[in-house]
This record gives structure tokens, sequence and C-alpha cells, in this order.
């Protein structure tokens, strides 16, 4: 199936370019085996074919034996024998002498065994019959067949076959065809050495009619079973085809961004693979919108973080040729170092933040034990003295606490955490950290003694450049970017992070950290 053309409009319909569209290709398969099994039709010419063939035989017999019971009788008993065997048999029998001349006919001996029919008369369906077999024979290309008509002359030279069996003395057959269509089968055989021939001649009806019965009731079946069938392919076609170009139509409306809220069907009422589709586009669609949006979020909130450092920035530059106290340049240039530093930092966090997402969807997971990487991470900010003094008390409970993971993006995480409980700790107030396994989930809680986060807020701590510091702390030292990055992290992993209040009822806040745990 081709690719859909660009929509034109809002209201616009897709096209298929390409060779053959999903509803022909299912048509196809469908009725090319029944046009297979309508191939029965050429097989019975076949059949027919054979029919013949044995009843040639049968009349080159019939012909000589016929020939050898006349050779022998008187011409009373000649004229008996052929009224009775034309009846028994339903043919016409003629005798001719030596010089060619007919000397008795059956049918003028008695009333005729058969009559040839009269197709002026035929019903629709003997001429359909009729028609249905020259198209065949056009088909198979078969070989024509000289009509039966009889000689005005009633001599054996009018009939090629008798002529060529008064010269070889051997018996001859011959297939003519009737007007209806049905074979007629003649016999010339010599009787007795006196140059004596017989004629006989028969109307074979009853292959026609058994071929031509079989080949129309193929035909109607096959037409019935191919209607049926197309209409249950298109039935097919429209279960599958529609649902596939209303989700196609909505993919490309998504794709040129004309409608900001485009609705994907999700096909409820369906529970096969293409409802399956659909939900799965619909998710798919919701997914990459909420992606966009944040993008779209993420990037004005970078503007204007940016930009109130810039500015303090460039009110300090420019001030600076004007000012001719020292002690207010030089308060005007460590405004202006500052305000680099928070910059610098801004655009490093900001770095970090826009590529956790594309660093985690190609990053290989390891089974990495969460409390050894604690551990390290608290003696490593211990030696290079980052805790301010503040003691961190590490509390490990249950069952080894392993987790699949990236090694170095939960170590981000982890210090993260300490870093917000150190900043909000007062000097001296221990930091408490409690790693905890039940089996399924490994819960790495982080608790500090600061002023606690309001229960309204706990859930904006974790948006990007939000931050609620301490009146004391110098402005711009942290960008509000930790705990965002921090709750991106464990969400890449599958885990959550969550903020509250201390278990036990004093002042402080908590930090919840759940990841699963490795098998």
């Amino acid at each position: 199936m081709a690719e859909p053309a660009p929509a034109a409009a809002s209201g616009e319909t897709l096209t298929v370019t390409g060779r053959f569209a999903l509803t022909a290709r299912i048509l196809v398969v469908n009725i090319l085996p029944l046009l297979v099994l309508g191939g029965g039709l050429f097989y019975l010419d076949s059949y027919r074919t054979q029919l013949i063939n044995e009843r040639f035989k049968l009349a080159r017999i019939e012909a000589q034996i016929t020939a050898e019971a006349l050779a022998g009788a008187t011409r009373e008993r000649q004229e008996a024998l052929l009224v009775q065997i034309g009846k028994e048999q339903r043919m016409r029998l003629r005798m001719f002498d030596t010089e060619g001349k007919l000397t008795a006919d059956s049918f003028a001996l008695a009333d005729p065994s058969f009559r040839f029919n009269d197709i002026s008369d035929d019903d629709w369906e003997q001429r359909f019959s009729r028609w249905l077999d020259r198209t065949v024979d056009t088909i198979v290309a078969a070989e024509p067949v000289q009509d039966y008509v009889e000689p005005e002359a009633q001599e054996a030279d009018a009939w090629p076959e008798l002529a060529r069996a008064r010269e070889l003395g051997l018996s001859q057959v011959r297939l003519y065809d009737w007007r209806d269509g049905t074979p007629v089968i003649t016999a010339a055989a010599p009787v007795g050495l006196n140059g004596a021939t017989l004629l006989t001649v028969r109307n074979a009806v009853d292959i026609t009619d058994s071929v031509r019965a079989a080949r129309t009731t193929l035909f109607f079946a096959m037409l019935l079973v191919m209607a049926a069938s197309a209409l249950l392919s298109l039935f097919l076609a429209r279960t599958i085809v529609t649902p596939l170009r209303q989700l196609a139509l909505a993919a490309v409306r998504v794709r040129q961004g004309r409608e900001r809220e485009v609705e994907v069907p999700r096909l409820p009422q369906r529970s096969d693979e293409i409802g399956l589709l659909a939900r799965a586009v619909s998710d798919m669609t919701g997914a990459l919108r909420q992606r966009i949006d944040a993008v779209d979020s993420f990037a004005a909130d970078v503007a204007h973080e940016i930009k109130n450092p810039l500015a303090s920035l460039r009110s300090a530059i420019e001030s600076l040729p004007r000012v001719t106290d020292p002690a207010l340049k030089e308060e005007l240039i460590q405004i202006a170092t500052h305000d680099v530093r928070r910059i610098d930092r801004l655009v490093s966090e900001i770095s970090d933040a826009s590529r956790i997402d594309a660093e985690m969807s190609r990053a290989t997971l390891e089974t990495i034990d969460l409390a050894a990487l604690v551990r390290a991470i608290i003696g490593g900010r211990e030696d290079r003295a980052e805790n301010g003094g503040r003691p961190i008390v590490l509390a490990v409970d249950g069952l080894a606490a392993r987790v699949r993971g990236v090694g170095a993006r939960l170590e981000r995480v982890v210090e993260n955490l300490l870093d917000n409980a150190v900043s909000f700790s007062p000097p001296d107030a221990a930091i408490e950290v409690t790693l905890e396994n039940d089996g399924r989930w490994v819960t790495l809680t982080v608790c500090d003694h600061g002023p606690g986060i309001p229960e309204e807020s706990r859930e904006k701590v974790f948006q990007r450049f939000h931050s609620v510091r301490p009146a004391e702390e110098e402005f711009g030292n942290h960008s509000g970017l930790g705990l965002a990055i921090a709750r991106t992290i464990a969400e890449a992993h599958d885990g959550t992070l969550i903020a509250l209040a201390r278990p036990d009822g004093a002042r402080g806040a908590c930090l919840r950290l759940r990841l699963p745990a490795a098998a």
C-alpha cells in the first residue's frame, strides 16, 4: 500500500497512488482461487473430447458389426435390420450399392428414430448454453468442426467418409456439428466384398447435455461464490481500510500541525489488532503532544531564567565606566562575576536536563547495588567537605538494594537529593538516609531538619526552575532544576520521586525515591 498523499485541507481525503491498494489485494487474494476453480469449465471441454473419442470407437464398431450382419442377408432382411438397429440405437442407417446409389434408408422404411433439434424455439437457457460453448471453444482455441448438412443428392460421393471407405475398404468415422451445438457422428463401413457401403448417423445429444449441465451448474455456482466472496472481501477490506484511513488522516494532521488538538480515533469497540494499533497511535500522539508542550514550556522557562541574570550583568557592565568610587566599582564587578557564574550554572543544568531523555532512550541498563552507590557518594561528599558540617546517617534495611539502571544517572539523583537536604538543613543537623527493599521496590528516603515543604507545594518543587530557598541564602546559587532532573531520571527508570513530611512529625521534609528491585 502506497503512502498517503499529503492532505490539502482539514477536510481532505487520502488517496492511494500505489499499483495495488489494500482493497484490491484482498479482492484478488479471495477471488483468484475461485478463478482457478473456474478452470473446471475448460476441463469439461477436455472431458467432452474424451467422450466423443469414445463414441467414435463405438460408432466404428457398431458400423462394422452392422455391415457384417447385412453382408449375407437378403434384401428384405437387410431392410428389416436397418429399421430394427436404427430404432434400438437411435441412428439413421443408409445402404449404398456398388455404384454409390442409395438403396435403403431406415428413415424412409420406418418413422425416424430421432429428430434434430430446431433452434428457432430454444429458450434462454439453451441459448446461454450455446454461448458458453462458443466462449469456451474460443478460449481453448478448439478446432472448428464442419456443420452437418444433408446433401441434396443422396449418393455415396456426397459423403467424404463414404468415399474414403469405398476407396480403402475400411470403416471411417467423421464428426459434424448440428446447429444447436450437438455433435453428429457418422460412420461408414463396406458391406461384404461387392462394393456396397453402409452409412450410420448418430446425433450424440447426451454428450452435449451432460457437459452443458455440468458446465452451466459450475458457471453459475462460480458466479454465486465469486459474488459472495467479493462482498465478504469488500466487508473485510472496509473493516481494515476504513480505520487505517482514519488513523492515516489523523497522523497527517498531527504531522502538519494544522489543528492543535487532533482527535486520533481510539476505536474502543474493537478488540482486534486494528483496535490495538489505534489505541497505540492515540497514546503515542498524546505522549508526543506532551513532549512538544514540555519542550515549548521548557524553552520559555529557559529564556526567562537566562534573561534575568543577563539583564543584571548588562546593567553592571554598563555602569562600570561611569563609577569612580573604588568600593562601588568592586561591588559591580562582584555582581557581574556572580551573574556570569549563575548563567554558566544555568546553561550547564539546562544542557544536562535536555539530554536526559535522549540519553536514557539509548542507555544500556545494568544491575547496580544502590547501597554501595549511596555509601560511595556520601564518602566522596565528606572528603570534599560538601555537607557543610552536617552529618549524613545511612541506614540500610531489608534485602540487598539492587536495581536495574544507569549508574551515572542514579548517582546524579542521589547527589541532587543530598544537595537539596544540605541546603535546607540547619548547621550541625543530621541528614537521615534510609534504604529499604521489600522484594518489589527499593526505596531511598532522604530526610532533613529544614523548614519543610507545605503540602500544597510538594508537587511544585519538581517543576523546572521552581525553587523556594531560605531568605538568608545567596540568590542564584541554585537553578531550580535539580529536583526536576532527579524526577525525570527516576521516571526513566520506571520509578517515582515524591516529597513527604517527616514520618516522626518533626520539622523538616523527606524526599522518597522508589525504583523497581532487580530480579
